[in-house]
């Protein structure tokens, strides 16, 4: 199975954008924005999905299932625990830091 932010990852590693991958996959632009647009495992006919898999390992992208030992030797990234954990850990450090920078009457500026 593959997920959105795998598909967006795999992108970023080959530097296309998803036309570039819908080509490479021969299905559409708008399948390939459906899929990464979902949340978790991607979902959608089989055929399709395995015609994006088939892609990113035709460009040189792995894609690692979830406590899968990796088979390559290039460079790649991966969590170091689940999503879950990952995500609350993050979440959680963005909301406190988010408390401390904010200063009431002061406009948000970038």
């Amino acid at each position: 199975m593959i997920t959105a932010a795998q598909m967006r990852a795999g992108r970023a590693l080959l530097g296309i954008d998803q036309q570039t991958l819908a080509d490479l996959a021969g299905v559409s632009l708008p399948t390939i924005q459906r899929m990464e647009a979902s949340e978790g495992n991607v979902r959608g006919v089989v055929e399709t999905l395995t015609r994006v898999v088939t892609a990113f390992d035709r460009a040189g992208v792995e894609l690692i299932a979830e406590g899968a030992p990796s088979a390559g030797k290039g460079r790649g990234v991966r969590f170091k625990a689940s999503r879950e954990t990952s995500a609350g850990a993050h979440a959680s450090g963005l909301t406190r830091k988010k408390a401390r920078t904010k200063r009431p009457g002061k406009a948000d500026t970038l």
